[in-house]
């Protein structure tokens, strides 16, 4: 089965769950399964790679640990895990983001994320058909990102106002055209679900000889997004781009702060800024005079 029906299957399920309404929750429920079953897939890859590696989450919220089994946990049982255990568990993890920063991201992702489903069958069912798509095989990952960015239009259709689709051909033009080079910061202000970051990520891997230059890769990338949604699509993408710890994805906004006060110093932008929301009052104070609208 191809990865395109894998999402439409899901998403057919969905609509059968009483908990689920309309294409941003079925987007939001899908998005925090698919991070952590992408996360488990790059543990895989850490622990493999690395001789004293430790998990960074209770080993119990692996994925492999709870969701791989097809004929585990399902109904009542599987529901009450996931709104009783793993949701309360992941928010409160303690993981200070200097000593266990694999294990921040994740407290991050789950900071404003929800478990809209209230049927555990249908869950169930869903897990099952995550579990046809391999995230370990590099051609079906690369699909994946393809289809990815697909199922973010359904954000647009959802009528979040600001939130712009850059199609990926432009993306990948703009990030050729700048040339960024290994070494240097990238930063997208405004970074949505990671469109532009991850062009980013694909043209720095052609420069990238060594095991030091594959870590100067991860230390490169930075980006602020404003809502949760994006934020964890965002995060996904890294992983889904080989980018082990995302911390430099910021759930914020970058305009909430004076422009005096910026000291951060990075080499590239590439954005496309999102024109069609308004910001909160007062944000217009942070900027000159002449500059300043909402």
């Amino acid at each position: 089965m191809s990865i395109s029906s894998v999402i439409k299957s899901i998403q057919d399920i969905m609509r059968k769950d009483a908990g689920v309404d309309g294409d941003a929750q079925r987007l939001g429920q899908m998005s925090w399964l698919l991070f952590l079953k992408i996360f488990d897939a790059q543990e895989e890859e850490l622990e493999f790679e690395l001789d004293d590696y430790r998990s960074p989450i209770p080993e119990e919220y692996l994925w492999r640990n709870w969701a791989a089994d097809k004929q585990g946990m399902t109904g009542d049982e599987l529901l009450g895990f996931i709104n009783n255990d793993l949701f309360p568990d992941l928010k409160n993890l303690i993981a200070p983001v200097d000593k266990n920063p694999r294990g921040f991201v994740v407290k991050e992702a789950f900071s404003d994320a929800f478990n809209y489903m209230k049927n555990g069958t249908l869950l169930r069912q869903v897990i099952n058909k995550l579990n046809e798509v391999d995230f370990t095989d590099s051609k079906e990952r690369h699909l994946f990102g393809d289809i990815y960015e697909q199922i973010l239009r359904d954000l647009q259709s959802a009528g979040n106002a600001g939130e712009f689709y850059t199609p990926r051909a432009v993306t990948r033009f703009m990030v050729n055209r700048i040339n960024p080079q290994l070494g240097e910061s990238i930063m997208d202000p405004a970074c949505g679900t990671g469109g532009f970051l991850a062009c980013s990520v694909d043209h720095l891997k052609e420069q990238v000889k060594t095991a030091v230059d594959h870590q100067t890769v991860q230390k490169q990338i930075h980006g602020v997004e404003k809502k949760q949604l994006p934020h964890l699509l965002c995060i996904t993408n890294m992983l889904l781009h080989g980018i082990e710890v995302p911390v430099q994805i910021k759930h914020g906004n970058t305009l909430n702060k004076p422009l005096s006060s910026w000291d951060e110093q990075v080499d590239v932008i590439v954005t496309n800024p999102p024109f069609g929301g308004t910001e909160e009052d007062g944000i217009e104070k942070n900027f000159p005079s002449e500059m300043q609208t909402r």
